[in-house]
């Protein structure tokens, strides 16, 4: 023990390492604060819902309880979904960054109420938000450089390596140096994240696997910084021969790497889905009403009997031709998914050759802040839109009165992202 106290303090009277070790533990703490803050920041949002959907149903009420017209209460309704965040978000934020995480729906076409604005290419891990997957991936290996790049090369300047190695036990020193280093660059990273964890209420379980994943991130950098050590160079030469790898690994080849997924899986935009979807919808303007109502009827017979329209406006010709425009880009829909879904996957199989791909995928993976978490959670948004239609639909095609009353009955988004 005496040793490792010793070691301990010859680190700490090198300015440099001190300066290093205390700056990374000061960004671990930003990064989880910050991240902690944002997720209660979402999650507050989320709690808000409830309160201004009150406020706006019982507005747009008074006035559909006059004619009780279930058309005009379907369509003046909006209805809130919302992706309640994992304990585990504030560490690796993900695509709750970029992607809507509440979502308010009406009965009418989907496709584009979904697609609105998605203008973002989640497939590859690069540089986002600030939080602690950012200073786990992007910062952490340059302090591994600052203090393992002259391990051994600073002790052959100083003129010290020769009597070093020719003590008894040489090999445990040079072991016992790099384990203290590596303890406290663990250290400065893990404690903040298991700290705002445990307030989080994140299982053990992801604790502990966050905390290898941080330590085994940490131990292939000090691995590198081995190889090249081993080459014989000055210490200058070491720092910008690991700062040159840094540059290349965790920067240059995903950059590279994301625009090479991208072209060799072309995906649609999003936002051309929803134009395609709106075209459709406006075009049902100016075609028969019979031809969209056929249409309709073809795919959903259950409501084929339904009394033939009035010459005046009616709201299911007007719903039909919404539900005819979403499933004119169905098959859109389902190239555009898997598109994004190959692409997550050879980003993800990229993640075994570069670790700062494969740490950050993981890190999302198990905050549920991922590509796949964003689809579960639009699957979400289907089932229940699909529950709206339903619900709307038994009123306005067997022309059944809408009261005040109805609108407690509609469907609604359940707490945690399910549904009720």
């Amino acid at each position: 023990m005496a040793i490792w106290k010793h070691e301990l303090r010859l680190l700490l009277r090198s300015r440099m390492a001190s300066i290093a070790l205390v700056l990374l533990g000061v960004l671990s703490i930003a990064a989880v604060a910050a991240g902690m803050a944002e997720i209660a920041r979402q999650r507050a949002a989320i709690e808000a819902v409830a309160a201004a959907q009150a406020e706006d149903v019982g507005a747009i009420a008074t006035f559909v309880d006059r004619e009780k017209d279930a058309g005009s209460a379907a369509y003046y309704t909006f209805h809130p979904t919302w992706d309640m965040p994992a304990p585990l978000a504030f560490a690796a934020i993900g695509m709750r960054d970029v992607a809507p995480y509440i979502l308010r729906v009406r009965a009418l076409g989907l496709e584009a109420q979904i697609y609105d604005g998605d203008t973002f290419n989640p497939e590859l891990a690069l540089p986002g938000r600030f939080d602690f997957a950012f200073v786990l991936v992007f910062l952490a290996p340059l302090f591994v450089i600052a203090l393992f790049h002259d391990l051994k090369s600073g002790e052959r300047e100083a003129g010290r390596a020769r009597m070093l190695g020719a003590l008894p036990g040489a090999r445990r020193l040079w072991l016992r140096r790099g384990l203290l280093r590596l303890a406290l660059l663990l250290a400065a990273l893990a404690v903040p994240f298991v700290v705002g964890a445990v307030l989080s209420g994140v299982a053990a379980w992801a604790i502990l696997l966050v905390v290898a994943v941080t330590g085994a991130y940490l131990l292939f950098w000090i691995g590198l910084a081995g190889l090249v050590t081993r080459l014989g160079h000055g210490s200058t030469a070491n720092a910008a021969t690991l700062a040159g790898s840094w540059l290349v690994l965790v920067l240059v080849i995903p950059t590279l790497a994301n625009v090479v997924i991208n072209r060799a899986i072309p995906v649609d935009e999003g936002a051309k889905i929803a134009l395609a979807q709106r075209e459709n919808v406006h075009h049902a303007w100016e075609i028969p009403r019979e031809d969209t109502m056929r249409r309709f009827y073809a795919s959903h017979p259950e409501w084929a009997n339904s009394p033939p329209l009035p010459e005046a406006f009616h709201y299911k010709w007007y719903f039909a031709f919404h539900q005819n425009g979403d499933e004119s880009v169905a098959g859109r829909v389902r190239a555009y998914r898997h598109g994004l879904e190959r692409r997550a996957a050879t980003a993800d199989a990229l993640g075994w050759l570069l670790p700062s791909v494969g740490v950050q995928a993981l890190l999302t993976r198990l905050a549920d802040t991922d590509l796949a978490a964003q689809l579960a959670y639009q699957d979400r948004i289907r089932a229940f839109h699909h529950r709206l239609r339903d619900f709307y639909y038994a009123y306005i095609f067997r022309d059944r009165p809408f009261a005040r009353a109805d609108f407690a009955k509609a469907p609604r988004f359940g707490a945690g992202g399910g549904e009720r």
